[in-house]
């Protein structure tokens, strides 16, 4: 008999995918101007051109299409760490960094890396759907706390109630898909004191797993670099969204040598990902990022995007936290069931997902990494949708 619950997972999609692939239909159905698909997080700032350009002159290299070293190849490695080091003031190596298929893949192969069966992974809520599927795919318990409706940054008070000696992790998102919050510097140093105090209680590791595809789409805020707070931070990234490559599957991890037994950590990382699969990132893109870590896309665009529509959102009616980062809105729905919400602006042909799988109730995100003409002609439709509530 076949794994059920892998048949569930590959005939039920996320709702972020049944939605988007539903906005497909339509948009064939209606014209593609005529709908304002918010759903993926697909970005619509194009990739540099440097990075074009390095893709196409790497493709003359005799090993443009051949295997790199499973850990990733060393050229990008130095780069990463020498970008990072110039940012915030540390001290990696190559040594410290293994190339992945994405910020997915880097987050699967840290799990797999440190759960052991049956115990927990902390969240906190709104948190990224495929945390659930990743974490128990990985053999975990994902325990996700509950949101703090006012600000959005960690509810300690849960938090505090929830931690117990089966925590084995805790999973950070900031900027935060999807409610755009960027965690403070105060936030980011409670948790470190908490986690602290709660592994000399319970005398183990508790790592801290940051999450960090967008890392660099943030307005005027500071992201606190999390290594810099709490020794045993791993660090989970992706290009997707600094440099517009979602489709090309390319991240890291990153495990400093501050994280107790770093080099049994990190081995643990490349086994988990040997056991998933992987073999090694996709060479020529290794190759072009490695002449472009210093770069990103031509990101203010989506500040801009942000500014319109929360401004355009919130002179209508509706209610939201400024997000600092990233690109998503996270709007309070018009009535409580945010699933009923989303079904009604499906008739004005706005696409947004309800937040019930981010772990919050009554809430839409709004993916706003689209262009400037799908927001402004969004609006009279947002009033049009407000209006039938009043």
């Amino acid at each position: 008999m076949i794994n059920e619950k892998m048949v569930k997972l590959g005939t039920k999609r996320s709702i972020i995918r049944e939605i988007f692939e539903y906005g497909k239909r339509r948009k064939a159905e209606i014209g593609e101007e005529n709908v304002f698909d918010f759903t993926l997080g697909n970005p619509s700032i194009p990739a540099p051109k440097e990075i074009n350009d390095a893709i196409i002159k790497n493709l003359s290299r005799k090993d443009a299409h051949g295997y790199t070293s499973a850990v990733g190849d060393n050229k990008l490695r130095e780069n990463i760490a020498s970008n990072l080091n110039k940012r915030f003031g540390t001290n990696f190596t190559f040594s410290n960094l293994f190339i992945t298929y994405g910020a997915a893949s880097a987050l699967c192969s840290t799990l797999r890396a440190l759960l052991n069966e049956g115990e927990e992974v902390i969240t906190f809520a709104p948190f990224f759907t495929e945390y659930t599927v990743f974490t128990e795919a990985q053999g975990g318990k994902l325990v996700v706390v509950p949101a703090n409706l006012e600000t959005f940054q960690i509810n300690f008070m849960e938090f505090k109630k929830l931690i117990n000696k089966n925590t084995k992790a805790v999973i950070i998102n900031s900027p935060n898909n999807p409610s755009g919050v960027v965690y403070s510097e105060d936030t980011i140093k409670e948790l470190a004191n908490v986690l602290r105090d709660k592994q000399l209680e319970y005398n183990h590791e508790i790592y801290l797993i940051t999450d960090e595809p967008y890392r660099e789409i943030a307005y005027g805020v500071k992201v606190p670099f999390v290594t810099k707070y709490y020794d045993n931070t791993i660090v989970c990234y992706s290009y997707s969204k600094s440099l517009s490559l979602p489709g090309e599957r390319i991240g890291y991890v990153l495990v400093p040598d501050e994280v107790k037994d770093s080099k049994n950590v990190y081995a643990a990382v490349a086994g988990a990902a040997r056991a998933l699969g992987h073999v090694c990132a996709p060479s020529l893109l290794q190759f072009a990022i490695a002449e472009c870590t210093d770069l990103t896309s031509d990101l203010k665009a989506y500040e801009e995007n942000r500014n319109l529509i929360y401004n355009g959102l919130t002179d209508l009616g509706y209610e939201c936290v400024k997000p600092d980062g990233a690109f998503y809105l996270f709007v309070k729905a018009l009535e409580p069931d945010a699933y009923e919400f989303y079904k009604r602006a499906m008739k004005y042909d706005i696409l947004v997902v309800p937040s019930d799988d981010f772990g919050v109730t009554g809430y839409v995100r709004i993916a706003y990494c689209v262009s400037k003409e799908t927001i402004i002609n969004s609006l009279p439709k947002f009033k049009l949708l407000m209006d039938e509530y009043k």
